[in-house]
């Protein structure tokens, strides 16, 4: 297998692990579970997110796609730390619940947006 496909696979895997587990946190959090306080929560989104990132950093040195003329790439980009801020919102526990559901559900829908944007290679939706 080559160094790309093995670092795509990686890269799509730490993707799935990264939607999964917000998901799964952001349920634990509607629902006031104390499985969200251990401390092997607050880490391992971490370690997944910096591979995620890393991997993603290095498929684009790998392919030459740098950000800049590229408008997915920006797109995407972009709307990583739209889903940044949203994820901090949603998991914050001093912010309302009925905010921190609101932008648990917004980071999803830009989640998909990053997914339909990396199959499509298109920044705009149904164009």
């Amino acid at each position: 297998m080559s160094a790309y496909f093995a670092l795509k696979y990686l890269h799509v895997a730490t993707v799935i692990l990264s939607i999964a587990g917000f998901i799964v946190r952001g349920i634990w959090m509607m629902f006031s579970s104390p499985l969200l306080q251990q401390r092997w929560v607050k880490i391992v989104p971490h370690i997944n997110d910096t591979i995620l990132l890393v991997s993603a950093i290095a498929l684009v040195i790998m392919t030459a796609q740098y950000p800049g003329p590229l408008a997915w790439i920006n797109a995407k980009i972009i709307a990583l730390v739209v889903y940044i801020v949203l994820g901090i919102i949603a998991l914050k526990p001093s912010r309302p619940m009925n905010v921190r559901i609101i932008a648990w559900c917004l980071a999803i829908v830009t989640f998909a947006y990053m997914v339909w944007v990396a199959l499509t290679k298109n920044a705009v939706p149904f164009a």
